[in-house]
């Protein structure tokens, strides 16, 4: 059936003949200028100029019967996917075929760009849909489909691509990159499937297909960080390599990197640069972050190679790379350099620093010291840039470290603003800020707003559930989960459970992971499910559980056992946790200050003693207790002891005044928690100034800024509160007739009219 365009100029040509008209001669001149102007659209495509092509060739319409030249076509779907233009590229699509009156189904070579412009742009089903209408393809068309779900991590559906190509085409290098570069860690089996066709095509001489495969098992092959010659797959495919590119040697620095062989991967780059060989960019990057993971050299050693390094960027000139510069600058910072010499090097770059350099140096301070990082955000707003979703996530992400609600509020503003209210991401690193900062109402108010929900969504949400102690809201929201859950949900909804002592609940979820939903628990479950059991009194559970553990406990999981034993006094078991934390981190304080502190509860002084000094001897040191709050637009910190802030003194008069009116009303110092053999009184003298009381008399000293009444006194602190701070706290709300809020690094305190959240079990 003819379209409606193509009957109407039949019927114009039997009117036009009906009255013997003359016929027109053809203008070749026409034509040729036509060609010339679609010679430009190609030109200016070819040039980046996208806008410009697509402008021009909307402006040239082609003869009825006819249409555009398919080289033009071509180009132009080449030109959107480059560009990621992808309403340009839908609207040129429709455009084509309204224009098409020939054929149903575009032309091969048209057909095979349109599949890699949908595939780029993560639209396989489009690309898919369009692979099965095709009557005829060629390896082109194969190949472009399976780097398309490649690129998106689809490995499974690559791989069975990849075999269906079998039948009609023998693969080539191209294909046999992107088929192994789609493969993760679970996908092992299917990638040496792999590489065994292309042993038998002799293509594993290729350097596309060597380099993809160095990638694949530097991905498939991890084994947990220590480097064996003899096991290290893509180790042996680098040494059987007998010509090398710049690629290979960037794919084997890169693949140690990111299995934590930082030292392995430094060796590679000295010979390298020995050898004479030419490095770029991606080099740099990948050596830079292989200074964090280096087992076995002394930090000094490691300090003075990224010095080397400094020196060797400047002199060959990649200095005036952002990118360089901002992965010199995470090397300093995580080498434990200091933040200010660390923004220095930052700020005094000749390299223009746009909003991408800002997000990664802020990226980095938000690990390190979140107030700077929210620092540079306020620089980089008085230099007009505007920040992106990475921007405002990595400032929520600093807010919810140390932030109030008024700040991640006013973030939340500048968000809706940048016209990123609709973002998934960024409404995610809300929810989080929002609940870390004490206001899981708005975390809820924006979990309900999100149009889109994905798993970090509904993870997220039930996260802060769990921080609350709110455990049958996080089981109620699970039971409403519209989506598969993953193995964070798991850990989010365990947490909740032994924040809440569901020791019957927690259970039953456990055994439903693999029953029900196929997910084979990992150490972070078992590590939950110990502390569940622990919390509760049932060591003896706890520690069955962890001998029958089908992998190695890691520290997480002796961490939750230790504290189990810490509350319930099971030194025995204590001791053999703590010998196992020690062995997997030793630069850990908390296994001497659990032990130390389960002696003092034993009246075992001594022991306690000889532990502090292994711990001295060690050089490991107490991460000492800090709180923070809000006064005004300032944000104070105190340490235990007070004495590095100013009002000191008036804080300690005050602090001995609302001592002495809780005694009154019940308050007994807990000593137990103290740590040393000495005197009663001054256990109760150390215990007077733990940092969380000094940061609730200090606000109570002003309260005029704080806008107090009923409105609750929030405190953050960077440890487990005690048991003494939390009896003192209970009290405190309730002779002061005001809420206070203290959020440690576990959970959050709710405290009201001398009742906690937690109903005191934390």
């Amino acid at each position: 059936m003819l379209r409606p365009c193509a009957r109407l100029c039949l019927l114009s040509r039997r009117t036009f003949s009906s009255v013997n008209l003359p016929v027109l001669p053809t203008q070749p001149s026409l034509t040729l200028q036509t060609n010339n102007l679609l010679g430009e659209v190609r030109a200016l495509a070819t040039r980046g100029q996208l806008n410009e092509a697509l402008s021009l060739f909307y402006t040239l319409q082609p003869p009825p019967t006819q249409t555009h030249c398919n080289q033009t076509y071509a180009t132009l779907f080449h030109a959107c996917a480059r560009h990621n233009s992808l309403q340009q590229g839908l609207f040129l699509h429709h455009y084509m075929l309204a224009h098409n009156p020939i054929t149903p189904h575009p032309d091969l070579f048209i057909s095979n760009h349109l599949i890699n412009m949908y595939a780029k742009f993560g639209y396989l089903d489009h690309a898919h849909q369009l692979f099965d209408e095709m009557p005829r393809r060629n390896l082109v068309t194969w190949t472009a489909l399976i780097s398309g779900y490649a690129q998106r991590g689809r490995a499974e559906a690559c791989f069975r691509l990849f075999a269906a190509m079998l039948v009609h085409y023998l693969p080539n290098e191209f294909a046999f990159s992107s088929v192994l570069s789609s493969f993760a860690d679970s996908d092992g089996g299917y990638g040496r499937q792999v590489h065994a066709l292309a042993l038998k095509m002799s293509l594993d001489a290729c350097v596309y297909v060597v380099n993809a495969l160095i990638t694949m098992y530097s991905k498939v092959c991890d084994h947990g960080g220590v480097f064996d010659v003899s096991r290290d797959e893509a180790w042996k495919v680098f040494r059987s390599m007998e010509s090398r590119n710049l690629i290979t040697w960037n794919s084997m620095i890169a693949g140690f990197q990111c299995r934590g062989l930082g030292a392995q991967a430094i060796d590679l780059f000295v010979q390298m640069h020995v050898d004479g060989l030419e490095f770029d960019r991606a080099t740099l990057l990948s050596v830079f972050s292989s200074l964090n993971g280096v087992n076995g050299i002394d930090d000094i050693v490691v300090t003075k190679f990224c010095y080397q390094l400094h020196c060797l960027v400047i002199k060959t000139g990649f200095i005036l790379g952002i990118e360089v510069v901002t992965a010199l600058v995470k090397a300093y910072s995580d080498l434990g350099g200091d933040v200010a010499e660390c923004y220095r090097l930052f700020s005094e770059t000749s390299c223009h620093r746009d909003i991408v350099a800002w997000t990664g140096i802020m990226t980095i301070f938000s690990e390190r010291d979140p107030g700077e990082a929210l620092s540079l955000f306020r620089q980089l707003r008085r230099e007009n840039l505007a920040p992106d979703r990475y921007t405002f996530s990595i400032v929520l992400k600093a807010y919810a470290s140390l932030a109030t609600k008024r700040h991640a509020s006013a973030v939340h503003s500048q968000v809706i603003k940048g016209g990123f209210g609709g973002d998934t991401v960024l409404a995610n690193a809300l929810i989080h800020a929002y609940a870390r900062c004490g206001s899981i109402s708005l975390s809820k108010q924006v979990f309900d707003g999100i149009e889109f929900r994905d798993v970090v969504s509904w993870n997220t949400m039930l996260k802060a559930y769990a921080l609350y102690g709110q455990a049958a809201e996080a089981l109620q929201l699970f039971s409403q989960m519209d989506i598969r859950p993953d193995s964070a949900t798991f850990v989010s909804l365990l947490c909740a459970c032994s924040h809440a002592g569901l020791v019957e609940e927690g259970s039953r979820i456990f055994d439903s992971m693999l029953e029900r939903y196929g997910i084979v628990p990992l150490c972070d479950h078992y590590a939950c499910m110990v502390d569940i059991l622990g919390r509760a009194g049932r060591v003896g559970e706890a520690e069955k559980l962890v001998s029958r553990m089908p992998m190695k406990p890691d520290s997480v999981v002796w961490s939750a056992l230790l504290g189990s034993c810490r509350k319930h006094g099971n030194t025995q078991l204590a001791k053999l946790a703590a010998d196992r934390l020690k062995e997997l981190a030793p630069e850990g304080s908390l296994v001497y200050v659990q032990m130390s502190n389960i002696y003092s509860s034993d009246g075992n002084f001594g022991e306690a003693g000889l532990i502090r000094k292994e711990m001295k001897g060690s050089r490991v040191k107490k991460e000492p207790g800090l709180s923070w709050i809000e006064i005004g637009n300032q944000v104070h910190e105190f340490s235990s002891g007070g004495r590095r802030h100013p009002e000191r003194n008036l804080i300690s008069r005050k602090l001995k005044e609302l001592i002495g009116r809780l005694r009154e009303i019940g308050y007994v110092p807990d000593t137990r928690s103290s740590l040393h053999d000495v005197e009663e009184e001054h256990k109760e003298e150390q215990l007077y100034h733990h940092s969380e009381k000094l940061a609730l008399v200090f606000a109570i000293m002003n309260e005029s800024s704080l806008h107090c009444g009923r409105t609750a006194i929030k405190i953050m602190k960077n440890i487990r509160v005690c048991v003494d701070c939390h009896n003192f706290m209970k009290l405190a709300s309730n002779l002061l007739q005001k809420d206070i809020v203290v959020r440690d690094s576990n959970r959050f305190h709710h405290f009201k009219d001398g009742i906690c959240s937690c109903n005191d079990y934390w």
